[in-house]
């Protein structure tokens, strides 16, 4: 996959040295140019591991020699997260003072280079046990970082840390208080932010360089949601791309929108995505049984009709992981342990469900692709190896034996996966 950026004021870079948003270039979760190792342990192929203070499963974002990420330090103790699907890990508001973080490492050597305070003082707002208030992946464009934090606003810094500018975010209340996630995106110099709740759920573009709100339009009867939205880019024309539990919406530059539909699942977690011209959008709570993969065609106007829907399936979507495309397969990672195939551009099965592991049974981070194979990461910290190809083959298991649920970055001939407290940088040794 080739991706180039240009930057006014900052080198030139070539296609892997970065990985700037959320899932990488095109948010794809693809890159086939790099050749980071297939095997891996907390000791083989590391190149270094640094410790991040504090609690965040926002996914680290790289731009040269940079990684970029956030965390939230609190004052008071932290309950110990629990790993699987479960009932109960509602919180109420907390009351300890928490230090909203900046992170920048060294790539090189993993040093930290700088740590910026963004914000200093109680939550507004409340968490599931299982997220954290730094759960939003920053975005780059290498000149600046964006750091997002839905509970208290966004914030630009210069690759030195620098505080560029910052813009508040007004306090919400999100569906049982379980917080939020919805990362922002970046396309020619503007940042998009979907803030879906149960307040007043909106869409937003921003101007990059000054932190100026360009418009923002509400999102009528939407309500909590973490999804993060999605540029389409197709026959000539932009598209900005959201999901939802109330509609799925497509708006136009200036925030008009051109076409919805409804139909998902009652929690919308997972990213869209496109390839073969195709827009992929799914959803898939464990306790509904309308877990829909809708496939749309580019054209849409007003209300989509099936006219416009390529292929779907009722029962296929998963749950907190996003899908990845790779060549003409549609793969789907499920939160139980189970992986399942599809044809891309027809939606015909090509394996059904495949257990990974019986000891594997919780999975949060979206799985990524290189060289013909699919990386699968566990909420034990486990990485499993399977064959991007039509045959279900398990080709490896690489242990790190600790939690993990950010979705990893992959930039150069390295890959960054972020645990509990660490970061790793996986990347062939000397010798080997």
């Amino acid at each position: 996959m080739r991706f180039l950026l240009v930057v006014l004021g900052a080198l030139t870079l070539t296609a892997g040295e970065h990985w700037p948003q959320f899932r990488g270039p095109g948010a794809m979760g693809v890159a086939d140019d790099s050749r980071f190792p297939d095997k891996w342990s907390e000791t083989e192929n590391v190149a270094w591991k640094t410790a991040v203070p504090g609690v965040g499963w926002s996914s680290p974002v790289v731009w040269g020699d940079r990684l970029y990420v956030t965390t939230v330090i609190s004052s008071g103790p932290i309950e110990e997260m629990k790993k699987g699907l479960y009932f109960g890990g509602n919180r109420g508001k907390v009351t300890d003072e928490h230090r909203f973080m900046a992170v920048a490492l060294d790539t090189k050597t993993g040093k930290i280079v700088w740590q910026r305070e963004l914000f200093k003082g109680v939550p507004p707002g409340s968490r599931h046990l299982k997220n954290s208030f730094a759960s939003e992946t920053p975005v780059t464009d290498g000149e600046r970082v964006y750091f997002y934090f839905a509970q208290v606003g966004l914030f630009a810094l210069d690759r030195n840390g620098k505080t560029v500018w910052t813009l508040p975010s007004a306090a919400v209340e999100t569906r049982y208080g379980w917080g939020t996630a919805a990362s922002p995106v970046l396309h020619q110099g503007r940042l998009y932010v979907v803030n879906d709740n149960d307040t007043a759920s909106y869409l937003m573009a921003v101007e990059a360089k000054t932190g100026k709100v360009i418009w923002k339009t509400a999102r009528e009867g939407e309500k909590s949601n973490w999804s993060t939205p999605f540029i389409w880019e197709h026959d000539g024309k932009t598209e900005i791309v959201t999901t939802g539990t109330g509609k799925n919406r497509s708006y136009d530059l200036d925030g008009k929108l051109i076409w919805e539909m409804g139909g998902m699942s009652s929690i919308v977690i997972p990213t869209p995505m496109t390839k073969h011209g195709l827009l992929y959008l799914t959803s898939g709570y464990v306790g509904d049984e309308n877990r829909p993969v809708f496939v749309i065609k580019p054209g849409a106007r007003g209300v989509l009709t099936d006219t416009f829907i390529a292929w779907k399936l009722p029962q296929a979507g998963p749950y907190n992981p996003s899908p990845i495309l790779y060549g003409d397969y549609y793969f789907t990672l499920l939160d139980r342990g189970f992986l399942t195939c599809h044809d891309a551009r027809t939606g015909k099965e090509i394996f059904g469900k495949q257990r990974i592991d019986p000891a594997a049974a919780a999975f949060t981070a979206s799985p990524w692709a290189s060289n013909g194979k699919l990386f699968l990461l566990s909420e034990d910290g486990d990485t499993f190896v399977v064959s991007a190809s039509g045959k279900y083959e398990l080709l490896g298991k690489n242990s790190l034996n600790e939690m993990a649920m950010a979705t990893p970055a992959i930039a150069g001939d390295s890959l960054y996966i972020r645990t509990a407290t660490r970061i790793y940088k996986i990347a062939k040794t000397a010798g080997r």
